[in-house]
C-alpha cells in the first residue's frame, strides 16, 4: 500500500473511532520551540513546574519513540448547545471543556482502540498516543497537521469550528502523507486580547499564565493571593473570555458527543451547594470530571471567592457555615469573601470566628475582613 492510501485509511479509522476532524503531521523540530522556550524563561508557566519536563521532547516530537516518524492528529469538538443553557450562579462560571465527563478517558480511550487496529493491520509498526498529559507541544502539531491555526489568545483556530475542541495524537512510526497548512485567521482582530480582564494576554500569542484566571482556579494550589482575588470575578473552574469574544465562535460547529453535554447531579449543584459538599459526596458527584483537577479544598475555595465577588447577601449564612469548615484554606476565602460581602451579620460572623480560631494565617483573614467589614 502507498503512502497516500495508506494515509487516507488511517484518516478514515480515526473518524470512525469517534473524531470530528484528522490530519498528519510529519514529525519534526516544534516549529514555535524557540517560543516555548521563551516563555518558559519569562515565567509565564507560573508554578506549573511540570511544563519544564522532558524539554527536549516538546522541542523534537521525534523523539517520542525510537523510529517515530508521523502524527495523527485528531479533534473532538466539546460545544454542546445544552452548554449554553445552563443556568444559575455556578454552572455558566464553569468553562464550557468542563461541564461534562473528562475528555482525558474518552479520548484516549479511542485513540487506545485506534492504536490497536493500526497496529494489528501494520504489524511491527510503533504507536503511542497523547491527550496533553505528554511532554507534547500538541497545537504546533495540530496545526501543522491542517486542523488549525494559533489565534491571538494562544488557542488553535479552525474556520469552521472555532476553537471549542480538543487535540490528541497517535504517534506512529508509519510513513504518512502530511497535510496542507492553514493560514492566519486573525488578521487586524484583537477583540480576545481585549476580553481578558486580568492582562493574561498581554500581547499577541503570548499567554502569561501568572494572570491567567483559568490557572489561578484550576492549577494554583493554596491560597489565592488577595490582590488577584477581585479579579476572578465568579469564575469557578476556567474561563472562556478570550474564546466567547472570537468571532471565529459566533457559531461554532457543536458537539454530538453526549459525555461534554452537563449532567445531573453535578448540574444540579449551585455555588452553596458546592461549598456545603462533603468530602465524600464530592468524590462521588465529581467522579469522571475534568473539575476533579482543582481537587476538592480548590474548588470550594473558588466557590467562596466567586460568593465574595457576586456581592449578595443571600450568600452570607453559607460562608458563615464555612467559617468552621476543618480545612483552613475554605476558612480564610470564605472570611475574605465575607469581608468583602459586609454588613452587620458578616461582621458578627466574622468576630465570633477570630474568637475560636487557632490558625495564624486564617486570623489574618479574619483581621482583614473584619476590618473590611465594617
Amino acid at each position: 500500500m502507498d503512502r497516500r492510501k495508506r494515509t487516507e485509511l488511517l484518516k478514515a479509522w480515526a473518524v470512525e473511532a469517534g473524531f470530528d476532524r484528522v490530519g498528519v503531521a510529519r514529525l519534526a523540530a516544534a516549529a514555535h520551540g524557540e517560543s516555548f522556550v521563551a516563555w518558559l524563561g519569562r515565567g509565564d508557566q507560573a508554578a506549573m513546574a511540570y511544563m519544564a519536563d522532558r524539554v527536549e521532547v516538546r522541542l523534537d516530537p521525534r523523539t517520542i519513540f525510537a523510529g517515530a516518524t508521523s502524527a495523527l492528529c485528531v479533534a473532538l469538538q466539546y460545544h454542546a448547545p445544552d452548554a449554553l443553557a445552563v443556568d444559575g450562579d455556578l454552572w455558566p462560571r464553569v468553562a464550557r471543556y468542563a461541564r461534562g465527563r473528562d475528555y482525558h478517558n474518552v479520548m484516549t480511550k479511542r485513540l487506545r482502540r485506534l492504536a490497536r487496529r493500526i497496529e494489528g493491520a501494520f504489524p511491527g509498526s510503533r504507536t503511542k498516543p497523547s491527550v496533553d498529559t505528554g511532554p507534547v507541544l500538541e497545537r504546533d502539531l495540530a496545526a501543522a497537521a491542517g486542523l488549525g491555526v494559533a489565534g491571538k489568545n494562544t488557542m488553535l483556530l479552525h474556520p469552521h469550528a472555532g476553537s471549542y475542541f480538543f487535540l490528541g495524537e497517535l504517534f506512529t512510526s508509519l510513513d504518512l502523507e502530511p497535510e496542507l497548512q492553514l493560514s492566519d485567521l486573525c488578521g487586524s482582530c484583537s477583540l480576545c486580547l481585549e476580553a481578558c480582564p486580568t492582562g493574561a494576554l498581554p500581547q499577541p500569542f503570548r499567554l502569561d499564565a501568572r494572570r491567567c484566571i483559568s490557572y489561578w482556579t484550576i492549577e494554583h494550589r493554596g491560597p489565592i493571593p488577595e490582590e488577584m482575588r477581585p479579579q476572578l470575578s465568579d469564575w469557578v473552574f476556567g474561563c472562556d473570555l478570550c474564546q466567547e469574544a472570537c468571532p471565529h465562535n459566533d457559531r461554532p460547529r457543536a458537539s454530538t458527543e453526549p459525555a461534554f453535554a452537563p449532567s445531573p447531579p453535578r448540574l444540579d449543584l449551585d455555588l452553596e451547594g458546592l461549598l456545603d459538599l462533603s468530602e465524600a459526596d464530592y468524590r462521588e458527584v465529581f467522579k469522571g470530571s475534568p473539575m476533579k483537577r482543582s481537587r476538592y479544598q480548590g474548588l470550594r475555595r473558588n466557590a467562596c471567592v466567586a460568593m465574595g465577588n457576586r456581592g449578595e447577601a443571600r450568600h452570607v449564612p453559607a460562608l458563615g457555615r464555612a467559617l468552621s469548615d476543618a480545612d483552613p484554606l475554605v476558612r480564610a476565602h470564605a472570611a475574605w469573601a465575607l469581608g468583602r460581602l459586609g454588613g452587620a451579620e458578616a461582621t458578627t460572623k466574622l468576630g465570633e470566628a477570630y474568637a475560636t480560631e487557632v490558625d495564624e494565617g486564617v486570623r489574618r483573614e479574619l483581621e482583614s475582613a473584619i476590618a473590611s467589614s465594617a
